[in-house]
C-alpha cells in the first residue's frame, strides 16, 4: 500500500541566477515545482512511499518535470497527452527595494483537461492518504469536477483525504474558492488552511481556536490545521486542540545548493529532524 498519493499540476520553474531581473536574464535555472508534487517529494524524503498523479504533455518539458520527481524517489503516475502544454512559472528573486516576484505561464496546460476516467485511480484507492490542494480545482472547471470525484473515490475506498486550501488570488476570487471548496468538504477528512485564508475565503475572524473548532464541526472534518506563519500552527483533532510553535530553518550558504537539488520550495528536512522536533527540541532545523 502506498503511503501517500497526491494529485495536481507540476510546472517547470525558470529562475534567473544571482537575482538578475527576468527582463535582463540570459540564462535560467530550471526546476520542477508544484504544491502537490512538493508534498510528495518532502514525504518521500521522510522515508515514506509516494505517488504523484497528473496529466502532462508528451514533450521534452513534460518529461523533464517527471525526471525531476523520479530523481527524488517519487513515483509519477502520469497520463501522457498529445494536446495541451507544460505549465511554466518564472521566479525572480531580489533584495530590498526589489521584491521577489512570480510570473505564471500555465494557460492551456495539459493537466487542465484531466478526467478520472483516464487517470490511474487505482493508486488513490490503494493509498493510506490522498492529498490535493485548492490550486488544482482553481485551474479549470473540469479539474474542479475531477478533484471532487477523486476525493469521493478515495473516501469510499477508506483512504484518508487531506485538502490544503492554498488560496491563490491570481486563480480565483474568494467567493469562487469558497463555493468550490464547500462542495468538496463532504469528502475531506483533514483541512490545512492559512489563517489569512480563513479570513479571506471562509470570512471567519475571531480567536483562531474557536474558528478552527467551528470549521471542524460545520464541515465534519476530523482534523483542521491552521498555519500561522511565524506563530506556528494550531490543530483541532476530534475536538482536542494542539499548538505548535514555528521552527526556524537556517540554510545559510547551502541555500543555492538546495535550490538546485530540491524541486519547488521543498525544505530538505530529514526524519532525524522531525524526531528531534517531536521530542521537544528547541534548537530548530538547521541546514
Amino acid at each position: 500500500m502506498t503511503d501517500l498519493v497526491t494529485f495536481g499540476e507540476t510546472m517547470l520553474r525558470l529562475s534567473p541566477p544571482d537575482d538578475v531581473p527576468i527582463e535582463l536574464a540570459e540564462s535560467f535555472d530550471v526546476h520542477a515545482g508544484g504544491a502537490e508534487s512538493n508534498v510528495a517529494v518532502a514525504t518521500q524524503r521522510l522515508g515514506l512511499e509516494t505517488v504523484w498523479l497528473s496529466k502532462l504533455p508528451e514533450t521534452p518539458p513534460g518529461r523533464r518535470a517527471v525526471a525531476d520527481l523520479r530523481r527524488h524517489g517519487v513515483t509519477p503516475a502520469v497520463v501522457w497527452s498529445d494536446s495541451g502544454r507544460q505549465g511554466l512559472y518564472y521566479l525572480e528573486t531580489g533584495d530590498t527595494p526589489r521584491e521577489t516576484s512570480v510570473v505564471y505561464d500555465r494557460e492551456h496546460a495539459a493537466v487542465c483537461s484531466a478526467t478520472p476516467a483516464e487517470l490511474p485511480t487505482d493508486h488513490v484507492e490503494d493509498a493510506r492518504v490522498f492529498f490535493t490542494t485548492g490550486i488544482t480545482p482553481a485551474l479549470s472547471e473540469r479539474l474542479a469536477e475531477t478533484t471532487k470525484r477523486l476525493l469521493a473515490l478515495a473516501s469510499d475506498a477508506g483512504t484518508t483525504t487531506w485538502f490544503d486550501l492554498n488560496y491563490r488570488s491570481q486563480l480565483w476570487s474568494p467567493a469562487e474558492a469558497r463555493e468550490t471548496v464547500t462542495d468538496l468538504t463532504g469528502h475531506v477528512d483533514g483541512l490545512v488552511v492559512a489563517q489569512r485564508d480563513v479570513e479571506t475565503v471562509f470570512e471567519r475572524t475571531g480567536p483562531i481556536e474557536e474558528v478552527a473548532t467551528a470549521l471542524a464541526g460545520e464541515h465534519e472534518f476530523e482534523t483542521v490545521v491552521v498555519t500561522r506563519s511565524a506563530e506556528g500552527a494550531l490543530a483541532v483533532h476530534d475536538g482536542e486542540v494542539f499548538e505548535q510553535s514555528a521552527y526556524p530553518a537556517a540554510y545559510g550558504a547551502a541555500t543555492a545548493a538546495l535550490k538546485r537539488a530540491i524541486p519547488g520550495d521543498v525544505a530538505a528536512v530529514t526524519p532525524a529532524d522531525v524526531e528531534r522536533v517531536m521530542e521537544g527540541s528547541e534548537s530548530g532545523i538547521s541546514r
